[in-house]
C-alpha cells in the first residue's frame, strides 16, 4: 500500500481506484464509531457518512497523504467536520421551525472517571477541540486520532513519531483539558 500513497503523491489518479477499495472497510469502521455516539434513529448510515467524508477529501484540491494512517486520520477529521456541519444544520431547523429549543446531539468521549463514557454536546465539543487546535494543535490532533479515528495509542504514536508514553500522556492532559472545558 505504501507505493500507492507515493503513485497518488505524484498525482497518479489511477491510485485513487485501487486505494478506496483497499481501505473501503476501515473507512466504514471509523463512520461506524463516529455514529456509534449519535442518536439511534440518526439518519446518515456509516456508508452515506463514508461517502460524504470521501467526495470532501478528494473535491478539488489535492491530498498528499503520507501513509494509510495519515490518510484514515485526515478522512476522520472530514467526517467529524461532516457530523457536526449536519448537527449545526439539524439545529437550525429546528430553531427556526419553532420545535426543539435544543437539538443539540451528542457524540462519546471516553474520559477515565469511573463512569464509562460520557456523552457530550458534539457541536460543543467540536468548538472545544478547536479551542485546544488554538492552543496546542498536536493535543487536539491526538483526540481526534484517539476518539474519532478509532486508532490506539501505539497506532497514533507510530504515525506521529512519538513514544507511546508520551501519546498516553498527552492524550490524558487533553483529555483533562476538554473536560474543564466543557464542564459547565
Amino acid at each position: 500500500m505504501p507505493k500507492l500513497f507515493e503513485k497518488l503523491r505524484t498525482g497518479d489518479h489511477s491510485a485513487l481506484n485501487e486505494l478506496t477499495p483497499a481501505l473501503y472497510d476501515e473507512l466504514h469502521r471509523i463512520a461506524s464509531r463516529h455514529l456509534s455516539g449519535e442518536r439511534p434513529n440518526h439518519t446518515l448510515q456509516a456508508t452515506a457518512l463514508v461517502h460524504e467524508a470521501y467526495l470532501k477529501l478528494f473535491q478539488g484540491t489535492e491530498r498528499g497523504f503520507t501513509d494509510q494512517v495519515h490518510f484514515l486520520a485526515v478522512a476522520s477529521r472530514v467526517m467529524r467536520q461532516v457530523l457536526v456541519d449536519y448537527a449545526r444544520s439539524r439545529a437550525t431547523q429546528k430553531r427556526s421551525s419553532g420545535t426543539d429549543q435544543n437539538v443539540l446531539r451528542t457524540a462519546s468521549l471516553e474520559v477515565s472517571r469511573g463512569k464509562g463514557v460520557e456523552l457530550i454536546e458534539l457541536i460543543k465539543l467540536d468548538d472545544a477541540i478547536k479551542d485546544l487546535a488554538e492552543k496546542d494543535q498536536s493535543l487536539a490532533r491526538l483526540i481526534e486520532m484517539r476518539y474519532f479515528g478509532g486508532m490506539t495509542a501505539e497506532e497514533t504514536a507510530e504515525a506521529l513519531g512519538l513514544s507511546v508514553h508520551a501519546v498516553r500522556h498527552d492524550l490524558r492532559f487533553a483529555q483533562a483539558w476538554l473536560r474543564r472545558k466543557l464542564t459547565p
